[in-house]
């Protein structure tokens, strides 16, 4: 029997996937053929899935610590056991403190909109309990903030219109391991291509020409490609006239961006700028793909509305493969607010930052968070400040719930274990953000042992509870209706895909001057915004790993084993400066924390940066990870992180 489905973990490609069932066991995963994206291809990560599904290591029933917290020593409980206990001691937590004083803490292990972040899974039960609101800061908030103030959306372009362009800038992005399938579409455009990365990637070595700036100085960068653009008399007037506001101040503002001032801001040559900037004068339509790293530091949020401008300068917001996609979330129409229901919350409610979970642990005393559950998430291999992190996690007082497949960093510290349910144990629906299809998943197969979705777990612990808000109990089919509200659902679900129709971009006007921007108190027109760190030494970038997704896979041995041990790149010059040879057992540290690797010595990365990747659970590193040295800091908007705005010490073991 072959089952559709959708995989739901954190990648703009949303895979179509197909899994085969025989005699109710899932024996075969592969990628959908006749999805436009998929296209019958999965990544090397979640080839591997149903290994994951299926693991001797997978958590099948509820647990009860047994030792101290971080030791990660559990007895097995039953589920009445298990919900008899979280319902007294949240029901004790609102009599002393109030609702607020509970953080359901969601992550992206899903986004599915059932089970996962997208529908913030179990959001309506903690609405009842007026339980303080989680602000998904981690991942992209700063650069949807961005694009909003320059475009009225996030939406950006349609991915499958890269196969149009001409000229394909991969600004800040490695799709060969972050997204794979967008390269399909590179590959049929014929189109050159040019990567800007600090790091020479894979995607970097597959280019025509790499730009390597210095982390953080996108926008200078961007902002001189314009300079170099006007300067030629290559903006489109007729575009400008009659589709953007505020050409003439955002034009003075490009001409302060001289390619000899961009050069000493991103450390790239005076000619390579120029010519890359004459370039796209002269070719349309050019598109940019810019993904979520690049907004991870202090003017991340301004790199990408000065981004979204560049193709209003030159007129290719109007023309087919022209343009800039970033994420497609903002075109998927969904009835949110229903599947939400924060009407339901008796009163107003604080928000906590995800980005500043140790703060909201430590620091924040009125209510104190006094519950966490954990949902979909693995913050002490995910989060800023991992050190001060686990310090929160560590308080005896703090009554800690995780919903887990597998026993992460974060487990250890729970107080209760439920297990939960992976992707082909139960039904969802997903809305990719690198393209405009949504995609159905069907329950292929029965859960192991006692695990339960996420709907199912607080279904019962409303029960438990003994609330009596009749939506608290809504079926998983019933939570996709309402989600889906004037979508074809039966088609949907038979097809297993389906795409929608984009909004438009720009949103009216693109804005070069933004109101907006002004009244939430920043610059009205695009600037640069100088990376922050107050440290010294090297800048330090940690991206994707090939192997491992955010921490998903983390403990995998095999990929775990591909991946090998932990590895810091750094440039020639600056090994040979510090007695560093490759291969060598080096300590990174600043002010913040620091964590082991060892040395790996190539021109790969441009001098003054090293580059690491995330992803690895500290259980498996020596107790730490490239998290402890990254500061519990907001981006310039919407409270981003700032994970690649982190300079770093290295030093021989």
């Amino acid at each position: 029997m072959k089952v559709l489905g959708a995989c739901p973990l954190d990648c703009p490609d949303a895979c179509s996937w197909v899994v085969t069932v025989e005699d109710g066991a899932a024996v075969g995963l592969r990628g959908n053929k006749e999805h436009p994206v998929t296209r019958g291809a999965l990544c090397v990560k979640v080839n591997r899935y149903l290994e994951q599904v299926g693991s001797p290591d997978r958590i099948r029933y509820p647990l009860r610590r047994v030792g101290r917290k971080g030791e990660g020593r559990f007895e097995r409980i039953t589920w009445d056991e298990a919900l008899d206990e979280i319902a007294r001691r949240l029901r004790g937590i609102i009599e002393e403190y109030g609702g607020e004083a509970i953080w359901p803490f969601h992550g992206t292990g899903s986004l599915g909109y059932i089970q996962g972040l997208e529908g913030y899974a179990g959001r309506r039960l903690f609405n009842v309990l007026g339980a303080s609101r989680h602000d998904m800061t981690i991942c992209s908030a700063a650069g949807t903030a961005g694009l909003r103030y320059t475009l009225g959306t996030a939406g950006g372009m349609d991915p499958e219109d890269f196969a149009k362009s001409k000229l394909i800038l991969l600004w800040g992005t490695n799709p060969l391991t972050s997204g794979h399938h967008l390269w399909k579409f590179v590959q049929d455009s014929g189109a050159y291509t040019v990567a800007i990365d600090p790091v020479r990637s894979r995607t970097a070595e597959r280019c025509d020409e790499h730009l390597a700036p210095l982390p953080g100085t996108d926008a200078a960068l961007a902002l001189g490609l314009a300079n170099v653009i006007v300067s030629m008399g290559a903006e489109d007037a007729d575009f400008l006239a009659e589709h953007t506001v505020g050409w003439p101040e955002f034009r003075g503002r490009i001409e302060e961006f001289t390619p000899e001032r961009v050069a000493a801001i991103t450390g790239l040559p005076e000619e390579r700028i120029v010519a890359l900037g004459e370039r796209i004068a002269r070719t349309r339509p050019t598109a940019i793909r810019a993904s979520q790293g690049i907004q991870r530091h202090a003017g991340g949020g301004m790199a990408l509305r000065v981004l979204a401008c560049l193709p209003g300068v030159t007129g290719d917001w109007a023309i087919p493969g022209g343009g800039l996609h970033y994420s497609t979330s903002d075109h998927f129409r969904l009835d949110d607010a229903e599947l939400l229901r924060f009407d339901l919350l008796p009163h107003p409610v604080r928000t906590l930052s995800m980005t500043r979970l140790a703060e909201g642990l430590l620091d924040v005393h009125d209510p104190p968070v006094r519950a966490l559950v954990v949902i979909a998430a693995n913050p002490v291999g995910s989060n800023p400040r991992q050190g001060r992190v686990i310090e929160g996690l560590r308080r005896e007082d703090l009554f800690t719930v995780v919903l887990e497949h597998f026993a992460t960093d974060t487990v250890d510290y729970a107080d209760i274990v439920l297990p939960a349910t992976m992707q082909p144990e139960h039904l969802d629906v997903i809305a990719g953000y690198g393209h405009l299809y949504l995609v159905w998943n069907e329950p292929a197969v029965d859960p192991p042992g006692e695990c339960l979705s996420t709907t199912e777990t607080f279904r019962r612990l409303a029960r438990r509870m003994d609330l009596t808000e009749p939506s608290l109990y809504d079926s998983d089919e019933e939570l996709a209706r309402q989600l889906l509200k004037g979508h074809d659902i039966e088609r949907l679900r038979r097809e297993g895909f389906l795409k929608v129709e984009p909004g438009p971009v720009p949103a009216g006007k693109l804005r070069f001057v933004s109101a907006h921007a002004e009244r939430d108190g920043h610059d009205p027109l695009p600037d640069y915004t100088p990376p922050t760190d107050p440290g010294d030494g090297l800048i330090l970038i940690s991206a994707a790993s090939h192997y491992f997704l955010n921490s998903t896979f983390g403990g995998n041995p095999e990929l775990r084993r591909r991946s090998g041990e932990p590895r810091v790149t750094l440039h020639p010059d600056d090994a040979a400066a510090r007695g560093i040879t490759d291969g060598a057992p080096i300590l990174v540290a600043n002010a913040r924390g620091s964590f082991e690797a060892l040395a790996e010595v190539s021109d790969r990365v441009r001098p003054g940066v090293a580059a690491t990747t995330k992803g690895r659970w500290a259980k498996f590193t020596g107790g730490s990870t490239v998290n402890a040295t990254v500061a519990e800091r907001d981006s310039d908007y919407g409270g981003g992180a700032v994970f690649h705005d982190n300079r770093v010490r290295i030093t021989l073991r």
